[in-house]
């Protein structure tokens, strides 16, 4: 069986992929900063998109937009917050979704969502 871990890891090597596919330039992947992480900088046409990955075996209860609370903006804003703080950002921001559900046949399904959340830079 995969573990939870196993299946998030995946989830990220897919959205880099998928991220890499579509011209975005990988600028950092697992930021962290004590608590606070993002998983995938990535740079595109001036912008710098602060990408949250949430994957979900086919079959969950939610999907992965559905994990989507308020709490789980504020602590994103949070890690961005910090992220701009630490590293010289130029430009426009977006805080955006990838989306993967993975299926028993290790297929899967992406869903990219762009600027889920609006800060106020």
């Amino acid at each position: 069986m995969v573990s939870t871990i196993q299946t998030g890891r995946r989830g990220e090597d897919i959205a880099v992929e998928y991220l890499r596919e579509a011209g975005y330039l990988i600028a950092s992947r697992n930021w962290r900063s004590g608590r606070y992480e993002i998983d995938i900088v990535a740079e595109k046409d001036g912008v710098t998109h602060l990408v949250e990955v949430k994957t979900r075996r086919a079959g969950a209860l939610l999907s992965p937009e559905a994990t989507i609370t308020r709490h789980k903006v504020a602590s994103l804003h949070r890690a961005a917050s910090a992220y701009l703080a630490q590293c010289r950002v130029r430009g426009e921001v977006e805080f955006d979704l990838l989306a993967v559900d993975i299926f028993p046949d290790n297929s899967y399904d992406v869903r990219f969502i762009r600027n889920i959340a609006e800060f106020g830079w």
